[in-house]
């Protein structure tokens, strides 16, 4: 059952992931008009450095296709460990909204991490 429910939700996270990331591509979802000014000036930042939104979007489409297996799961959770990092971030300084979403990322990165922390310990042992 613990398998199942796994997976569903990693299902589910990999593919928010791959739908941003190709959003970063083609552009197909509507920006909202009544961001904050602060993540408008942020976002204006980003975007002026034209190779950044590009890479960020391949690492959530690629981080997104691989959290969906179960085989290359804790690679795509290091891959977008700091994609969540940046949208927690994002919620909590520049947006003051969005913490139920943030949060809710952060616990299911983390909680694949935690099931998947087997395979990391061979990296930390000299």
């Amino acid at each position: 059952m613990k398998k199942t429910i796994l997976f569903i939700v990693s299902l589910l996270f990999g593919l928010l992931f791959i739908n941003a990331g190709l959003n970063k591509f083609f552009n197909y979802m509507p920006t909202p008009t009544d961001l904050p000014p602060g993540l408008m000036e942020a976002m204006g930042g980003m975007m002026a450095m034209k190779w950044l939104m590009p890479l960020v979007g391949f690492g959530e489409v690629l981080g997104g296709l691989l959290v969906i297996f179960p085989k290359s799961r804790a690679l795509g959770a290091v891959v977008l460990f700091p994609i969540v990092v940046g949208i927690v971030l994002t919620a909590f300084v520049n947006v003051q909204g969005g913490y139920a979403m943030a949060l809710g990322v952060l616990v299911v990165e983390l909680w694949i991490i935690i099931e998947n922390s087997h395979k990391y310990t061979p990296m930390l042992e000299k």
